[in-house]
C-alpha cells in the first residue's frame, strides 16, 4: 500500500506529502517512446491470447456453478472511460446481483451487499476481471496502467479531481499502479490518492516498470487482496 500519497495540483502536478512505495529505479518519460508503445502492445496481445485459455475454463466452472451461488448472467458488461476520454465497453464476470440501473453515486462506497457469495471469491481471486483480456485484443484497454472508471463517475471526476483527465493520456489497464499500491478507494480523498499514483505511472511508464506492477499483481492475487 502507498504511504501517505501525494496530493495533485490544478495544474496536473503531484506533490508528495510523505513516502511513496514506488520502485525508486523508474524515470521519469514526458512521453513513451513509439518502441516502447509497440513492444507493449506486443506483449498485451501476446499475453492476452494465453489467457484465452483460462478466461474459458473459468467461463465454463461458472456456468455451472453460477444457478446456484452467483444467479444471474455470467458477464458484466459496462461503459467506461478510456484513453484520451474515449467511451468503451469493459467486460468482468458478474460478481455482485443484476441491477437494473447503477444508484451509487461517484463519490458512494462500493454496495458491497450486492456482492454474491461466488463472486466473493471471484473477486479476491482477481478472476472477475479476465474478460477484459477481450477489451485488451480489441486494443481498448492494456494489461498494465490506470483502472478505467464508470463513464458516469468518470464524468464527474474530470470535473472535480484535478489530474483526473491527465491519467487518461493512456491506455487504461486490467491492473495496474494505483492498484496493486492503494488498492480499492471510494470519496474524494481516495480517488486523489489513486490519481496521483496513475499519474506516477504515467509519466514513468515504461517496460520495466509494467514488469514490476504485474509482478506486483501477481503479489496481490496469490495473497487474494482483490475487493
Amino acid at each position: 500500500m502507498l504511504g501517505s500519497i501525494a496530493n495533485v495540483t490544478t495544474a496536473g502536478e503531484v506533490v508528495a506529502t510523505g513516502p511513496v512505495f514506488a520502485p525508486a529505479w523508474a524515470p521519469r518519460t514526458k512521453t513513451a517512446s513509439l518502441a516502447y508503445q509497440a513492444a507493449k502492445r506486443a506483449f498485451d496481445v501476446a499475453v492476452s491470447l494465453v489467457l484465452m485459455w483460462p478466461l474459458l475454463l473459468v467461463a465454463l466452472g461458472l456456468l455451472v456453478l453460477n444457478p446456484f451461488l452467483n444467479n444471474g448472467s455470467l458477464f458484466f458488461v459496462q461503459e467506461r472511460m478510456g484513453q484520451n476520454g474515449r467511451p468503451f465497453r469493459a467486460y468482468k464476470f458478474r460478481s455482485m446481483t443484476d441491477a437494473p440501473v447503477i444508484k451509487r453515486g461517484a463519490w458512494d462506497a462500493l454496495d458491497s451487499d450486492r456482492i454474491t457469495p461466488l463472486g466473493a471469491i471471484l473477486r479476491k481471486a482477481r478472476l472477475d476481471e479476465l474478460p477484459q483480456v477481450l477489451n485488451v485484443l480489441k486494443g481498448d484497454m492494456s494489461l498494465i496502467g490506470p483502472r478505467p472508471d464508470f463513464i458516469d463517475h468518470a464524468r464527474v471526476y474530470v470535473n472535480e479531481v484535478p489530474g483526473y483527465r491527465e491519467r487518461h493520456a493512456v491506455r487504461p489497464g486490467i491492473s495496474g499502479f494505483a492498484q496493486t499500491e492503494v488498492g480499492y478507494v471510494d470519496g474524494l480523498e481516495g480517488v486523489h490518492a489513486k490519481v496521483a499514483a496513475d499519474l506516477y505511472y504515467v509519466r514513468h511508464a515504461s517496460i520495466l516498470f509494467d514488469l514490476w506492477i504485474a509482478g506486483r499483481t501477481l503479489q496481490v492475487i496469490l495473497g487474494r487482496k482483490g475487493i
